[in-house]
């Protein structure tokens, strides 16, 4: 039986996440009560089975789960056709109830309150569960167990070796691996192979190159040199902020991560919010402020816009609108100067696509079966095939046909080698996210100057950071 209880604190968090109640931070802290509290009605009953070499985490076998994923840019296609069908080859006792939603949050919030969950979750889009929220409360399942557990490919093979390190690093909270961070994104400056070979454009390596092609785009009149997903404005301040690690190292990044003093206005994150600013002012494609990540994708797929930044899901979004010989393709940020601390080839890279447990659902471990199944060969190499993006399992593509996009995204990425910047606070604050979100899309449109923009990310980081009632995570 699952456990509901479910602390004040918790109900507050759910309900402002839900968009019910909207408190202000000194509110909440002051009629918070500690995680976990408000009465528990016992310890949940985990139904188990005997562990045996197909089912060595001894998931019960007459005992149904619930999978619920994001209905986003990788659908719930993969879910269904690949992952669940994998499960059921080893457990076809276990019934799978299977839903998929655009509203994560607005939909699942109130099934954590009340404390029936899912077991697992593909927690991803703009109205996803704040991660910092879910582990400060309990939400999430231990997955320490699943990564020692035989690999479902190779039962001499643990988990956490068919895996790469910075999936571990980046899906661990409080030191307990809970989330499972599945498609390896890879981000940067994508445009059409076609376009850019008629008419004669080079990919741009220095920031000089970069505005001078922009101009050039510009004065030809064949389409706007550059946009965004204006209505999620996080498309353009990962560009900023990678610019700003290109230009001074990643402690910029860890700095703004762990929220420290002044970390929004360091000279580097200064200098790039004003490179993409005048972007903005000069270059875009007209009314990108009202439009979002498909309306330019699709603007972008017309040849009505030379380039746009994005994340290597962007071929499969796309797929259905996409010219055959459009030739998707991409390149790293441009170097910004020749005192750049890192290397042009730098890319932002990390595993994503989050997908987590639920530590309080009625099946727990038959969650932790199914991410054991999406971590083989098959279901991560077949993930790729239908999806053109790179997943976290270790040579799980070799000898696969990849599209022209996935193509370039995986030898940027190679070319990179050590030189992968990211950074963590969207997971970890999702306020921090939505005020900086705001304030950069202020700031391309030319509402904001630069200045006013870093003061605004700033006070918001402050203001997190001084919050008792939010958990602090560092890296």
């Amino acid at each position: 039986m699952a456990d509901n209880s479910f602390s004040r604190r918790e109900l507050l968090r759910s309900a402002a996440l839900a968009g019910l109640l909207l408190p202000s931070a000194g509110a909440l802290a002051a009629c918070a009560s500690p995680a976990g509290g408000g009465g528990s009605t016992g310890p949940k009953v985990v139904p188990t089975g005997p562990k045996t070499a197909t089912n060595p985490l001894g998931i019960a076998e007459d005992k149904p789960f619930e999978v619920v994923i994001f209905d986003g840019g990788y659908g719930d296609a993969y879910a269904r056709t690949i992952h669940e069908p994998l499960f059921k080859s080893r457990h076809p006792k276990v019934e799978i109830k299977h839903s998929a939603t655009k509203e994560i949050s607005k939909t699942l919030q109130p099934r954590f309150a009340g404390g029936n969950p899912p077991e697992f979750v593909n927690n991803s889009g703009d109205n996803s569960m704040e991660f910092g929220a879910l582990a400060q409360d309990g939400q999430l399942q231990d997955l320490t167990e699943l990564l020692d557990a035989p690999s479902w490919d190779d039962p001499n093979v643990k988990v956490r070796d068919t895996i790469l390190p910075s999936a571990i690093e980046l899906g661990t909270y409080d030191g307990k691996y809970c989330v499972l961070e599945y498609a390896n994104t890879v981000w940067g400056i994508w445009y059409s192979k076609k376009l850019f070979d008629d008419n004669g454009w080079k990919v741009p390596k220095t920031w000089d190159e970069f505005t001078a092609l922009c101009e050039k785009i510009k004065k030809s009149g064949k389409c706007a040199p550059f946009t965004y997903a204006g209505k999620h404005p996080f498309y353009i301040y990962e560009t900023i902020l990678t610019l700003a690690a290109k230009i001074a190292g990643v402690d910029v990044l860890k700095n703004i991560d762990n929220l420290a003093d002044g970390a929004w206005k360091a000279e580097p994150v200064i200098k790039a919010a004003t490179a993409f600013a005048e972007i903005g002012s000069k270059y875009l494609l007209q009314g990108t402020e009202g439009l979002d990540h498909i309306q330019t994708q699709t603007a972008h797929n017309k040849y009505e816009v030379a380039m746009l930044p994005c994340g290597s899901w962007l071929e499969n979004e796309q797929k259905d609108s996409t010219p055959a010989d459009f030739g998707y393709a991409m390149f790293p940020l441009p170097s910004f100067s020749d005192s750049d601390a890192l290397p042009y080839g730098t890319v932002h890279s990390r595993p994503g696509e989050e997908f987590f447990v639920a530590a309080k659902s009625a099946n727990p471990r038959a969650g932790m079966e199914y991410i054991r199944a999406m971590l083989s060969k098959e279901g991560a190499s077949k993930f790729s095939e239908l999806l053109s993006t790179l997943t976290v399992v270790k040579g799980a593509t070799e000898g696969h046909n990849l599209k022209p996009g996935l193509q370039s995204a995986a030898a940027a990425l190679q070319a990179a080698g050590p030189n992968i910047v990211y950074f963590r606070f969207r997971w970890w604050y999702k306020p921090l996210h939505d005020e900086v979100a705001a304030a950069t899309g202020q700031l391309m449109s030319g509402r904001l100057k630069v200045d006013e923009w870093a003061d605004r990310c700033q006070k918001k980081a402050d203001e997190i950071k001084n919050d008792s009632s939010v958990k602090k995570f560092t890296r």
